[in-house]
Order: C-alpha cells, then structure tokens, then sequence
C-alpha cells in the first residue's frame, strides 16, 4: 500500500444555535468526506491565517458573515493523518448565533441543524466523535490538540491534549 504524502491545511467550524449544531452532509461527488456530516470549513488559501480562512468558508457555504456570529472562538487543532488521503492539520472553530439565520444554498452538500444530542450518530469520521466531546462535553472552554491516525477508514490511533 502506498503511503499519500500531500499535507493540507484546513479550518473547521462547528456553529450552535439553541442546542442546535450546523452541520453540511458532503454530496459532492470525489470528496473524501462524501456523505459524511461535518462543520462549515475547508482549505486555507496562501496567506490566509486560520481566521481569515474560518470567517471565508462560512460565508460562502452558508451565507453567514462574521457580523451574524454572536462569537467565534479559537477552539482547537486537529492533525488528521490517513494512509489514504495523506496528512492535514485543521484548525478548529466553535461559534454560536442567536436566532436560526436564514442560510444561503450551499453547492457542496446540504446544510441541517442538527440537536446535540444527535450529534453522535451521524454519520462521522470516528475522531470526530472524540472532537465533539472535547468542544461540547469535556472541556469546552479550553483548547485542545489531537492527533488522529487512520489505516482507510478506520481510526487507528488517537492522541488527545488539553491547554
């Protein structure tokens, strides 16, 4: 099997609103993430800083601008590394809005609030359960780093710090 050698780096955010978490479930055809259910996120352009990047993706996939965000907050770092899909560190965001906003169409899957309690039977990479717990469960108001280690689909080895 051959090892994929290609580095990203990405920021993921997870927005809440009365209990209620933003999720986009992939439809786009070719992603590795094709049918499973994340945050509002995607890949940093040159120069951009994870903030830059973070404030981006949000408006263009679901119409939100920073303004309509009661708070953004910096809330961890994700090293993902696959065998498969090679190595990416994602910069992780939480936020809240007041009020369901009215959400723009989004061309790279469907955008669903989803209650919390549900959240962990979505159909997710296995370490993202670990990262819902830290940002929501465990300790959500401090940062946090993990290191997740995948053999195809399978977690295959986690590492997890707090600050």
């Amino acid at each position: 099997m051959s090892h994929v050698t290609d580095v990203q780096a990405t920021t993921l955010a997870y927005i809440v609103c009365r209990g209620k978490c933003l999720f986009i479930r992939k439809t786009r055809k070719g992603d590795m993430n094709l049918d499973k259910w994340l945050g509002i996120g995607g890949h940093m352009e040159p120069g951009e800083s994870p903030e830059d990047c973070i404030v981006r993706e949000i408006e263009e996939e679901s119409g939100l601008t920073r303004d309509d965000l009661t708070t953004l907050e910096y809330r961890g770092h994700v090293t993902f590394v696959s065998d498969k899909y090679g190595t990416e560190y994602m910069h992780v965001f939480a936020g809240t809005v007041e009020d369901f906003p009215k959400l723009a169409p989004c061309d790279e899957g469907d955008l669903t609030w989803v209650d919390l309690a549900d959240i962990y039977d979505l159909p997710v990479w296995e370490g993202d359960k670990i990262m819902f717990r830290l940002l929501f469960d465990e300790v959500p108001d401090k940062f946090f780093s993990l290191k997740l280690c995948y053999e195809g689909e399978t977690l295959a080895g986690c590492e997890k710090n707090i600050y």
